[in-house]
């Protein structure tokens, strides 16, 4: 599995360019996950349902399994929120997982920028930050820069960064 991050500060545009990857590769047959990191207050399950009623009562994991998809829930139970590479670990092997936010993290980057926000590019002090998409150029950043919407360079960048452009050609 080959990871790729997509980061950048809130509002910048990371799902929208997410979800617009997803479905440019999967439209050129390519299989891809995503791990999306969310806000603390962040929560799929609500109450009222069964299976928020056996969270609540204890159980450290619940499955909700229909004939369309399943979903876990894991409860921390004041353990530390998990890296990277447990949340990975946890996904059927795959050729690409994108993974949004985790700017933290160690994995080679694309920064999403958009607008002048009052934060500094975090291409300029991160080097897992291998390229930027942007509504515009950026001054003072060395890596290559893409325009925003031009999600099948910025594609392309990913497959070669990640090695997958080779492997997508001979299968």
């Amino acid at each position: 599995m080959q990871v790729f991050g997509i980061v950048g500060w809130k509002n910048a545009g990371k799902t929208e360019l997410v979800v617009k990857l997803v479905e440019h590769f999967t439209a050129n047959g390519l299989t891809v996950s995503t791990v999306k990191h969310a806000h603390h207050a962040f929560d799929v399950d609500v109450p009222g349902k069964d299976s928020f009623r056996h969270r609540e009562a204890g159980a450290s994991e619940v499955i909700v399994a229909s004939e369309n998809r399943y979903a876990l829930m894991h409860d921390h139970r004041g353990a530390s929120e998990p890296e990277l590479d447990v949340l990975l670990g946890k996904l059927d092997p795959v050729p690409l997982v994108l993974v949004e936010g985790f700017k933290r993290q160690g994995h080679p980057k694309l920064e999403v920028i958009r607008g002048d926000g009052p934060d500094a590019p975090i291409a300029l002090t991160d080097d897992s930050v291998i390229a930027v998409a942007t509504d515009k150029k950026r001054d003072g950043i060395t890596v290559p820069q893409f325009d925003i919407n031009d999600v099948a360079a910025i594609a392309q960048f990913i497959t070669e960064a990640t090695g997958l452009s080779q492997q997508q050609t001979s299968s």
